[in-house]
């Protein structure tokens, strides 16, 4: 006689799939070598930013700060990170910045600074957090809708 083999709804459990791999997060900064390599946004500007030990040059697409932002609100906001950590003048900064208006580049090299910093010293993570250095703002332009002359703006009322 041959034996029948059941299969009960407890041994289906037993072979059930490896659970999902938990999903690969965003790299932000990169060690490559000696450099660091760190990526920043704001509005549709985009930063990458090189990171070494240096005497404290800081160029922007191959240009001095002062000359391609001569706005000192816009040369504050990019020197913001170095000067918070007291960096400013031990690391060398190159940036490659596209996209976007000077406000919006000025961002994007800020994000991009910290974050090559936070990976240059692990122990200045916190200042950095603690001062808002770290986090993307998130605003952007709100897309224009249909019907409308503007993302918002409806068109004038004409009572005739």
């Amino acid at each position: 006689m041959a034996e029948d083999t059941v299969t009960t709804p407890d041994s289906a459990t037993d072979s059930a799939p490896p659970p999902a791999a938990a999903p690969a997060t965003t790299v932000r900064a990169v060690r490559r070598g000696n450099e660091i390599l760190a990526t920043g946004r704001r509005k549709t500007a985009v930063a990458r930013v090189r990171l070494q030990a240096g005497k404290g040059e800081l160029t922007i697409n191959g240009r001095d700060l002062e000359v391609y932002f001569p706005s000192i609100k816009d040369r504050n906001l990019v020197s913001g990170a170095l000067d918070e950590v007291g960096k400013r003048a031990s690391v060398k900064v190159a940036i490659r910045v596209d996209g976007g208006g000077p406000t919006g580049q000025a961002g994007a090299c800020r994000l991009g600074i910290a974050r090559a910093l936070k990976a240059f010293d692990a122990e200045l993570a916190e200042p950095l957090r603690q001062a808002g250095l770290l986090t993307r703002d998130g605003r952007m332009k709100e897309r224009k809708k249909y019907g409308l002359r503007g993302a918002r703006r409806g068109t004038q009322f004409s009572k005739r």
